[in-house]
């Protein structure tokens, strides 16, 4: 997956530039619980380094931990994924707006979308676009999925009306010419999709979201190591092998130091709470 990629790229671009040793290992489970946890909880002696997601502005929410961004010390903010909305290629939406105004149109749950499971980046990426129209949480049905890859066949098979995954995970199915792009939910253009809007641009609406990445040590790291990290972090996010890494893959790339990263991640958990209590999945 995109957090792996991530993460291996820039530990083998790290590992050259320190001089240092670098193991990438994979803490799967509990809906990030237990990757997030083995950062937060190990010591702040600079040798455990962590890449934390969207996800750590999302589980306190769903009551599946007490672990917020201020569990961490933040360093670097270098990937988000934003999403898109696709449909299927030979759908008569030839626009976001043309999906938009059928769906306002349309009774509350007639049409259908998916992208992941319930209550996950990209359901509550759709809950935050119907609310900037001013529509209901529930006016689109959300249909869990175990992931963007079984929604987008899905779509191409007719079982849904869209996916609002980001545009990497939907890429094989639009390459394929069995789906297309109508929008993405981000500030600017993607540059491997340049022919996809903008949803401001499309319809006006100034919403955006996405899927994130970004590295952390355990909160208390001292200061001077924070600092030569962030450095570091810094230098690969410029080099031309992170470029052309993530841009081979179509995977964004987006930099802000700690003091950056610490406001996103507030403003990320904001956002992921109003979308959550709108969706009725908060438990906090």
């Amino acid at each position: 997956g995109g957090t792996d990629a991530t993460a291996r790229i820039v530990a083998a671009l790290l590992e050259k530039d320190l001089g240092q040793p670098i193991n990438v290992v994979n803490r799967t489970g509990g809906s990030g619980v237990v990757g997030h946890s083995a950062i937060a909880t190990a010591q702040p002696d600079g040798y455990t380094l962590g890449i934390i997601t969207v996800e750590i502005a999302m589980m306190h929410w769903a009551g599946l931990t007490n672990l917020t961004p201020k569990e961490f010390t933040p360093l670097a903010l270098m990937n988000e994924d934003p999403p898109g909305i696709q449909v299927k290629a030979d759908s008569a939406y030839k626009t976001v707006k043309d999906l938009a105004d059928a769906i306002k149109a349309a009774p509350v749950g007639k049409f259908k979308a998916s992208g992941t499971g319930q209550g996950g980046i990209w359901h509550l990426a759709l809950v935050g676009w119907l609310q900037a129209m001013g529509l209901p949480p529930n006016q689109v049905a959300w249909v869990p999925s175990n992931g963007a890859a079984p929604a987008m066949q899905d779509l191409a098979a007719g079982g849904i009306d869209f996916t609002t995954c980001s545009i990497p995970e939907a890429r094989a199915m639009i390459d394929a010419g069995k789906a297309r792009s109508l929008a993405l939910m981000a500030p600017a253009r993607a540059a491997a999709f340049k022919d996809v809007p903008t949803l401001k641009e499309a319809m006006g609406i100034n919403f955006t979201t996405g899927a994130w990445r970004g590295f952390a040590a355990p909160k208390g790291l001292p200061p001077e190591m924070a600092t030569k990290l962030t450095a570091a972090f810094k230098k690969i996010y410029d080099s031309k092998e992170y470029k052309d890494f993530m841009g081979s893959r179509g995977f964004g790339t987006v930099w802000s130091d700690a003091s950056g990263f610490a406001k996103f991640m507030d403003t990320s958990d904001a956002q992921m709470g109003t979308a959550m209590k709108a969706a009725g999945i908060a438990k906090s």
